[in-house]
This record gives structure tokens, C-alpha cells and sequence, in this order.
């Protein structure tokens, strides 16, 4: 009798179980945002997930939302579980798969939970078509946008695989939003089709088209939050209660009176923290209090006029400047453009306001960083240089000139930037270093916004980051892969993990992950290998590591200093790739020509004179490209423009020559020589006015004779400026 009551009793709970099921796909299962809402006829002995309906093939809507399930009624329903009791699921091998692939030549039959598992994407839109993984909708990369890969899901924010796939889903607008398939399904779950968008962009038609294609549900209905009874009834509570140390209310801490001594008055900044006046010594008309968390927060000095963020920096890691074109460009097309175009559209924003700069000695680096740390610093005033040591100051012809200052502080300041701390690796090929100091100092932004006011300003070329750094800031060339070699050469993780690129067998490299096991585990590469084939994707985890996770904060605040005035915009890096990467080509006498252009007089006698002159000049750039002057082309560039290369932003404005003719004084006063009259070469060299780029060439009988005024003023201008220490 035992034996039976115990068999029924099993029989019961088994027949209790079945009606927990879903009658189609057979779990108990009951997830709202995975398989819709579960709904159970007690009367009929039936469970049946939303979802599974919607998507079985032989079942349709034939009745009124209040009728059967959702519309769908009870005979139709169990039709449908008659009809799919026959067919066998390919995921788990088990009948009762309702949900087939709409393509008519595919016979794949599938419960919707396994199908699920194994990648089927069901629209819920229209007929609700299932497709298959080998006839899926797919999304795939945008060739023509240079974007950087995200790193993470900007639903959840943990890691994802920046890899499009079934699970790994993107946006159609921004194309920078990236999500898990299960993390952006609960989103449309809670957010409802009403406030359902890109997290990132905000884009709602596009977004949720997209997502429907892709087999996303978005419920019919407001948002989850917005159902929710009370749900905003918290923000209409107000904080009534004295925090002061010592409360001198009779009534206690919680007792606030309408007016007078012991109302309790709420801080004027967080709003959480109160105190009666009585019991902070306040007036008895005050309203005026901040709680002491705020008050130390803003070193006392807390308003709700100015805004906290208007004083001095409390934290280098929290800044960076407020003025809101330091990261405004003027609007170019994208994929279009020059360096040298871009550069010199910024020339407006650039103020009349100008200011000082004062470099103690050669140190450009130290007074360029505390030039952007001050507290009032604008990037848009024009720089004014001066030297301060005395060493330098007794150039008066040289570094007296503003213009030349500028340019040579520039000068200076990129190479002391290049040798700098935050940089490592061979020059002319410089990958970011990871410095703790720096880091607190936040010196990689001071830095990269240091090389944007040099380029602004009319400064060389950077020329000296590597490729992979280059890659690193901005994905260009887009979507490859780094290795080994982009590595910087001869450092401790460069070893380590070359050694593991070139381990012959597994027991080799085996050896060299065990010498190497600290450095595997905070990468989070610490995994068994079986064969040499599992090595280059070993080593390329290492590359990324090394080269990007581990340096994403000096990345990020270097990347924040570019854009200072806008210099780089992450719409064009191909076309700064030069600026930045390439080393400046080298100086000829085609590419001076090129900077000057000529201006002859007006008068035919003068012209008569000058003509020969460009002809001499031209010959002259020749000789002094081969090597048959005592000149270079860089000091001849120098002694007319400042600089010793051509600027990034090219030469605003562009360098003029004129021309010197010879004078002669008579009868108190000056008159031109006559045509007639012998021409007379000593006495004249040329002149030069960097400030406005214009050139005066001495008009000279013979070429000989030119040459040597040329080579004698501008050996004299070059020895008087100092030499970079």
C-alpha cells in the first residue's frame, strides 16, 4: 500500500512539473526579456512562453488580445503542439521543435531556447520569421569610417570581443556603440518602445530598425521604470535633519521649525546634509550654508554662482581647460584636406591677445608646461617668448626678435618633448612610455597639448612617433593587428615577449611562459598551451597588452592634449599621419624656391636690375643644396623665416623676396643711382624681416659678388644664435 501511495505521489508531482513546462519547448524556465512572459491555463493544464508562440511555425493569432493567449487560442495552440511533436530539434536531438528557418530549402527545426543557443535570430516584426545561422541577417564594419574598436559592451561595460558575430551586436548610426546580444535584449526589455535607443548616440529609428532585424524584441509598452507604482516618490522627500555636532534644539535633531532659530536649513550645494541655524552659529535670516564635506571639496571657497570647476585645479588627473574651443575646429569635410590646410583654418581663432613666456635658459619644455598649468591659461592667445639667461640675452640681434624666440622655443620644445619621460624607444620612432610620476602629474596631457599649440603656432613637424603609436592613438591604418616588432626595442617586455615568439617546440615554450609567469598573469595570459599553433595568438594578447590595455590612461589624456584647439581631428588620420609619423623630407633648392615668391619693381630700370638678381638667387639655392657654400639651406630658411624647416601649418604669410638697390648720399640728401652710372657691390647684404617673412636681396653686378654678401650675412645671423645644449 506504501509502494503505491509513493508511485502516485510521483506521478502527481511529475504532472505538476509538466504544467510548470512550457508546452512547446518543454523548459520551466521563466526569463520575460529571453523567452517573453510565461503564461499558465490552469483549466486547460497548459504553460506556454510568449515568445515560443510568436515564433512557431504552424500557430497564428486568430482571436482578440483577451482570448486564449494573447490571441492565441487554446486549440490552436495545441494543434500546434500536436503537429510539432513529430519534428526532432537540432540543437538537442529532442521532438517538439516548432521554430524552422523561413528559407524554404532549409529544413533546420529548432526549439526556440536552442535555437537561441545555437545562433538562431528570430524577428519579432511581421510574419516573425526564424533564420538560421547559415541564412541569418549579419552586420558588418563600415570600411570608409577610421574608428577605434571599443573594449567594451556599452550596455553592462564589461569586455567584449570587439569581433561582430551573433552575440556581439553594434549600432547602425554611431557605429561606436558595441553590446552583447543578451545585455541589449534586457535593455528593450526594461526601456520599452518608447525610450529603447543607442546608449551612446541616442538614436532611436535607425537603432531600434536595426535591432528588430537582428532579432531584438522591443515590447509595446512604457518603459519598466515608468509602470512602477511610487516609483519617483523618493525625490519628493526633503532632508529634515540637523547634522551639527552639538544640536542645541529642545525637540532633537529631526525637528525643523517653519521660520527662526531651529528651522533646519539644507546644504546649498549637495542638498544632503542640514544643520537648525541655532546649531551652526548662523544668522537668523541665513540661508547661506555648506556642509563641511563640500566645503573641503571646494577648500571653502564653494558658490552656486561660480561654478566649482572655475578655480584652481585641485587634482591634475581631474582637469582640463575650460575655455570651449580648446577642443573646437572649424568645420572641414570629412576625408578631405591638408595638414597645412587644416592647421592654417585654425590662424582665427588664434587671438590679438597674446601671452608671456619666459624660458630660463634652454629649459622649453619646463616653461611650456607651466605655461598650460596655470589657472587662467587660454589657448587661444598668440605666444610671446622671451629668453631669460643671460647667456642667451646677449644676442641682441638673434633672440631679441620675437618671432625668431617663438620659432626656436618651438624647436626646442619639440625635441625636449621627444627626450622627455613620457617617450621611449629609438628617435624618430617613439612609443609612449608608462611613468608613474607622469601619470600623477598628468604630464601626458600637458604634452600632447604642448605639440598641438607648436603646430598651431606655426612649429615643425612632429615627425617622431612611431607607427604603432600612431595606431594605437587613432586605429590608422585601421583594423591591424600589432606584433612583436611594433614593440620598442630593447626593453625588459619586449624581451619577454620575443622570446615566447621564438620558442621552436611547446616544451621551449613552456619554459619560457614559466620565466615569464608574473608578467602572463597580469596580463591575464596565464593559460596552458598544447601546441606552437596556440603560440601566435599568445603573443599577439602580449602585444595588446603591453602596446594598448596597460597604457590606456597615458593614451587617453596624451590623445585629450592633441585635440587642444582642435589641431587633430580623429575624422582625418590619414592625413596628419605624415605630420606626426613621417620624418620631414629633406631640404632642396626646389622646395625653398617653392616658399619664396618674387616681387619686382615697378620701374623698367630698376627691373633691368633686379632680373639677373632672381636668376642669381635661384643658382644660389643650388649651391648651397651640393655643398659649394659655406651655407646651408637650413641656415639660409633660418635667417629668413626663424625656423630651419618648413612649419607644419606652412608659413602664414607666405615669404616675399624684394630687392636692394644701392644708394649714395649727395647734397644732404639720398637720391638712386643713375642708370648710367657704375654699380658699386660693396656695403650691401641682404636683410631679413622673419615677423612678416620678407627677404631683401642685394642687387649685385656679378653672381660672385652676390654670394658673398649672401654668405657673409647670414654666417654673421647663424653663429649669434645659441646652440641647443
Amino acid at each position: 500500500m506504501k509502494k503505491k501511495k509513493a508511485r502516485m505521489s510521483k506521478v502527481a508531482d511529475a504532472g505538476s512539473n509538466q504544467e510548470e513546462c512550457c508546452a512547446l519547448c518543454r523548459l520551466s524556465g521563466d526569463d520575460p526579456a529571453m523567452f517573453g512572459e510565461k503564461v499558465t491555463l490552469k483549466e486547460h493544464k497548459l504553460s506556454v512562453h510568449y515568445f515560443c508562440l510568436l515564433t512557431s511555425c504552424g500557430v497564428y493569432q486568430r482571436g482578440d488580445e483577451n482570448e486564449g493567449v494573447f490571441g492565441f487560442l487554446v486549440d490552436d495552440i495545441k494543434q500546434e503542439i500536436r503537429r510539432s511533436a513529430r519534428l526532432m530539434c537540432s540543437g538537442c536531438k529532442k521532438k517538439g521543435a516548432c521554430v524552422g528557418c523561413n528559407v524554404r530549402s532549409c529544413r533546420r527545426m529548432v526549439h526556440f531556447p536552442c535555437g537561441r543557443k545555437h545562433n538562431f535570430i528570430s524577428q519579432f516584426t511581421g510574419l516573425f520569421p526564424s533564420y538560421c545561422p547559415d541564412h541569418s541577417p549579419t552586420q558588418s564594419l563600415c570600411v570608409g569610417l577610421d574608428l577605434s574598436l571599443p573594449q567594451s559592451c556599452s550596455v553592462c561595460l564589461d569586455s567584449i570581443d570587439p569581433v561582430l558575430s551573433y552575440s556581439v551586436l553594434k549600432c547602425p548610426s554611431c557605429h561606436t556603440s558595441w553590446f552583447h546580444r543578451d545585455c541589449v535584449q534586457r535593455q528593450a526589455h526594461s526601456a520599452g518602445l518608447f525610450f529603447f535607443r543607442c546608449t551612446l548616440c541616442n538614436n532611436k529609428e535607425s537603432f531600434q530598425e536595426e535591432m528588430l532585424r537582428m532579432g531584438i524584441y522591443i515590447p509595446e509598452r512604457d518603459a519598466s521604470w515608468e509602470l512602477e507604482a511610487n516609483a519617483y516618490s523618493e525625490l519628493l522627500e526633503v532632508y529634515m535633519r540637523c547634522d551639527a555636532l552639538t544640536c542645541l534644539c529642545s525637540d532633537g535633531r529631526t525637528h525643523s521649525a517653519k521660520t527662526g532659530w531651529f528651522e533646519v536649513i539644507r546644504c546649498r550645494l549637495c542638498g544632503s546634509r542640514g544643520t537648525h541655524r541655532k546649531c551652526s552659529g548662523l544668522k537668523l535670516d541665513s540661508r547661506n550654508w555648506a556642509c563641511s564635506d563640500c566645503t573641503q571639496t571646494t577648500d571653502g571657497r564653494a558658490s552656486l554662482v561660480a561654478s566649482p570647476l572655475g578655480g584652481r585645479r585641485r587634482s591634475l588627473l581631474s582637469k582640463r581647460h575650460l575655455s570651449p574651443i580648446s577642443c573646437k575646429r572649424p568645420s572641414l569635410p570629412a576625408g578631405s584636406g591638408s595638414p597645412e590646410g587644416i592647421l592654417q583654418a585654425l590662424g582665427p581663432q588664434l587671438g590679438p591677445l597674446s601671452v608671456q613666456v619666459e624660458v630660463d635658459g634652454d629649459q622649453a619644455l619646463s616653461a611650456g608646461v607651466e605655461l598650460v598649468r596655470r589657472a587662467d591659461f587660454d589657448p587661444t592667445r598668440t605666444l610671446s617668448v622671451r629668453f631669460k639667461d643671460n647667456q642667451l640675452t646677449a644676442f641682441p640681434s638673434s633672440l631679441q626678435d620675437s618671432d625668431m624666440a617663438k620659432q626656436y622655443f618651438l624647436k626646442l620644445l619639440v625635441q625636449q618633448i621627444q627626450d622627455s619621460v613620457v617617450f621611449e624607444g629609438p628617435d624618430g620612432s617613439k612609443n609612449l612610455a608608462l611613468d608613474s610620476q607622469a601619470l600623477r602629474e598628468d604630464l601626458y596631457f600637458d604634452v600632447g597639448c604642448l605639440l598641438a599649440l607648436s603646430l598651431a603656432h606655426g612649429g615643425p613637424p612632429v615627425a617622431f612617433f612611431s607607427h604603432a603609436l600612431y595606431r594605437c592613438l587613432f586605429n590608422y591604418p585601421p583594423n591591424r593587428p600589432l606584433t612583436v616588432t611594433h614593440m620598442t626595442p630593447d626593453t625588459h617586455l619586449t624581451h619577454r615577449v620575443s622570446r615566447i615568439a621564438e620558442a621552436e617546440s611547446v616544451d621551449d615554450l613552456k619554459e619560457v611562459m614559466a620565466a615569464s609567469r608574473e608578467y602572463l598573469e597580469l596580463a591575464g595570459c596565464n593559460r596552458p598551451i598544447s601546441s606552437l599553433e596556440e603560440r601566435d595568438a599568445l603573443v599577439e594578447d602580449l602585444v595588446s597588452f603591453t602596446l594598448i590595455t596597460r597604457m590606456q590612461l597615458p593614451l587617453q589624456r596624451f590623445r585629450e592634449g592633441l585635440q587642444t584647439l582642435g589641431v587633430f581631428d580623429q575624422r582625418l588620420p590619414a592625413v596628419f599621419s605624415g605630420v606626426f609619423c613621417e620624418a620631414a623630407e629633406r631640404l632642396s633648392a626646389q622646395t625653398v624656391g617653392r616658399v619664396f615668391s618674387v616681387h619686382f619693381s615697378q620701374q623698367e630700370d630698376r627691373r633691368s636690375r633686379e632680373t639677373p638678381v632672381s636668376t642669381f638667387w635661384r643658382r644660389f639655392l643650388l649651391d648651397c643644396e651640393v655643398g659649394r657654400s659655406s651655407i646651408s639651406l637650413q641656415d639660409l630658411l633660418l635667417f629668413t623665416t626663424g625656423a630651419e624647416e618648413p612649419p607644419a601649418a606652412g608659413l602664414l604669410p607666405s615669404s616675399s623676396i624684394s630687392f636692394l638697390h644701392p644708394v649714395e648720399g649727395g647734397g644732404g640728401e639720398r637720391r638712386v643711382r643713375r642708370r648710367r652710372e657704375p654699380l658699386r657691390d660693396e656695403g650691401l647684404f641682404p636683410q631679413s624681416e622673419p615677423s612678416s617673412k620678407r627677404l631683401l636681396l642685394p642687387v649685385s653686378s656679378s653672381y660672385q659678388a652676390f654670394k658673398s654678401s649672401m654668405e657673409q650675412a647670414v654666417s654673421h645671423h647663424v653663429h649669434l644664435l645659441p646652440t641647443p645644449s
